[in-house]
């Protein structure tokens, strides 16, 4: 015995490396459904089915991910043991923005280039690799832990069949007449050039006078935000002005009005005058709002730019105000900036408030208590965008995920969590699905543009909104060249259609998951056999981003609930509260905690690390 050098204490590697290949490889985990001639009459109390969260492809997996796992695979064996046709399927997520934002600061790193100089086709290829390499080290993971899935069924949410299933809910949700396109204020993130959704928001609380840095800002390290400037309009053809305030100076270049209220007497005489900018050939007309300005608060004049800011934006539709983008999508001053176009944006902020002290139109600053939303992946500081994007009506949908819950069909465990699902179902805003990235499902829609306009000179703008009408959306390019000769009554030869640049929200395919992995649209025996699913088990932290949009999509694509319950654990986090991110570096590999890891290791992961 002592030849055989046992280790003192017991160590996993030894005892269990081989046990997880032999379970595989036995079939122990694939349900056995050869011998049943009529899958539709396995009784539900018979079967238990349940899809993985699928875990982003940005690195490896974390504590948190070990504890969905360990819960998951318990209630997976447990089911099994009882004699169920049991059924857990793996998978991972392309996770868009997530790994676009990690390849991108990696190649920056190592090789000093951007997507942009490398290009789409070849940026796709470094994407993929990152995904080969760390998506392989995930599953790896998965099968360590000993998860009981079924790995014959593993899916990604980028493969053939699961990008069809988007595809296809994309075009029904058109023709339903639930999905549009629109230009409208979203979330920007200048760093990744792309909108993003409140999920990707995080916002911090600034008591006055702070200093942060700033993505891509290059001429300080930091810049002051939490303060509140005043500043003068002159008012054309006389030596009055107007005093106004903000906590973004550098919005003042896209200004189309000032507002006052219209009882506010101290400007009766100047309603339906102008000021005049100070920067820019332009003058400003003197408004009256009573919705937006409060004439008890500061000077009760407001500035109006309406095109970068929410409230300025519903005051601009309510006047018919000019709509002016004075930045670029990286956050640079644009050409119509005046002696400002080309600086970014918090350097044009220092820039103009010394320009309007030189002319003497510069009052004050104090500090001002403000909330200020980052963009989770980049650290940049989001800015409100006027931009075109594709919108998916959650109304109807929303409104059937709530009655699930109401009447008793789906159920949500712990039930506290009810309330938060009705809290955001019945608040829901149309959802923004379109990014502006390059990895993830490229947006089945083409812009029209005929050969026979082309020849005379005329070019459509395909982000006009009036053009909006020669945007078609199909299965296949010539789905939509059909669509486009149906609608228009054109020669199919005298169409050339180009093709959407952007790419869909990493959460549509996501909501397609429960369904999609078993080959929705087509009719297949796993679809008819395992879905509607038994069981959804995740983080709490993701029950109306993900959960609710699975409950919604599936409601509306296949009539079906695609769990009858939800199952929320808590969440794993750090000292400071926060839940485990790789983009904060705060994750903690489980198998680390298996087998232990040396210092040389840990400071090789900083070193390399986001």
């Amino acid at each position: 015995i002592d030849q055989l050098n046992f280790p003192p204490t017991y160590q996993p590697k030894y005892v269990e490396s081989a046990w997880q290949s032999w379970w595989e490889k036995s079939g122990y985990y694939t349900p056995d459904i050869s011998k049943i001639n009529d899958v539709s009459s396995i009784k539900e109390e018979n079967k238990f089915v349940m899809v993985i969260p699928p875990p982003n492809v940005t690195g490896s997996l974390h504590l948190g991910h070990a504890l969905t796992t360990a819960i998951e695979d318990t209630l997976t064996r447990w089911n099994r043991m009882k004699g169920k046709i049991t059924l857990w399927v793996p998978g991972t997520d392309h996770a868009g923005i997530a790994t676009q934002s990690v390849v991108e600061k990696r190649l920056l790193k190592s090789d000093g280039v951007t997507r942009h100089q490398l290009g789409r086709e070849e940026f796709l290829k470094k994407v993929w690799e990152w995904k080969d390499l760390y998506g392989n080290r995930i599953t790896g993971q998965i099968r360590s832990l000993g998860a009981s899935v079924d790995w014959s069924r593993e899916a990604f949410t980028m493969d053939s069949n699961l990008s069809r299933a988007v595809t296809e809910a994309f075009v029904r949700f058109h023709d339903d007449g639930l999905l549009y396109r629109d230009t409208r204020l979203i979330n920007w993130s200048c760093a990744l050039q792309s909108a993003i959704s409140e999920i990707e928001v995080d916002y911090i609380d600034l008591e006055g006078k702070t200093y942060l840095p700033v993505p891509n800002h290059k001429l300080k390290d930091k810049y002051e935000f939490g303060t509140l400037t005043s500043f003068a309009y002159k008012v054309e053809g006389s030596d009055e002005e107007i005093v106004v305030a903000t906590t973004r100076l550098e919005t003042m270049l896209g200004d189309t009005a000032v507002a006052v209220h219209p009882n506010d007497t101290r400007y009766s005489h100047l309603h339906g005058k102008y000021v005049i900018h100070p920067f820019v050939d332009r003058k400003i007309p003197i408004i009256t709002d009573d919705v937006l300005v409060d004439m008890s608060f500061g000077t009760g004049a407001v500035k109006i730019t309406p095109a970068h800011d929410p409230n300025d934006y519903s005051c601009g539709k309510r006047n018919q105000l000019d709509f002016i983008i004075i930045f670029t999508e990286d956050g640079k001053i644009a050409n119509n900036g005046g002696k400002f176009a080309g600086l970014m944006r918090y350097d044009a902020r220092i820039a103009i408030e010394e320009e309007l002290k030189v002319l003497g139109l510069w009052r004050n600053k104090e500090p001002n208590k403000m909330r200020l939303g980052k963009c989770s992946r980049s650290g940049d500081i989001i800015e409100p965008m006027l931009t075109p994007q594709w919108y998916v009506n959650c109304s109807s949908m929303a409104a059937r995920a709530v009655d699930a819950v109401r009447q008793g069909d789906l159920k949500i465990v712990p039930e506290f969590h009810e309330s938060t699902w009705y809290r955001w179902l019945e608040n829901i805003r149309d959802w923004c699905i379109s990014r502006q990235l390059w990895w993830g499902h490229r947006i089945p829609a083409y812009f029209l543009r005929l050969k026979s306009d082309l020849d005379k000179g005329i070019r459509q703008d395909k982000n006009d909104p009036s053009n909006n009408h020669l945007w078609f959306v199909g299965r296949t390019e010539l789905e939509a060249k059909e669509r486009a000769v149906s609608k228009l009554n054109v020669d199919i030869n005298d169409i050339i259609l180009e093709q959407d640049e952007d790419v869909l929200d990493t959460w549509f395919s996501s909501g397609l998951f429960p369904f999609s992995v078993f080959g929705w649209p087509n009719n297949t025996v796993d679809l008819q056999t395992f879905y509607p699913t038994t069981l959804l088990e995740t983080g709490l932290d993701i029950l109306f981003f993900w959960v609710a949009r699975m409950v919604m999509m599936g409601l509306h694509l296949t009539n079906t609930l695609p769990f009858k319950t939800v199952y929320l654990h808590a969440m794993v986090r750090d000292k400071y509260g926060r839940k485990m991110s790789k983009s904060l570096g705060n994750v903690i590999d489980p198998l680390e905690v298996i087998n232990g890891c040396q210092l040389s290791d840990l400071l090789k992961k900083i070193d390399e690390g986001n």
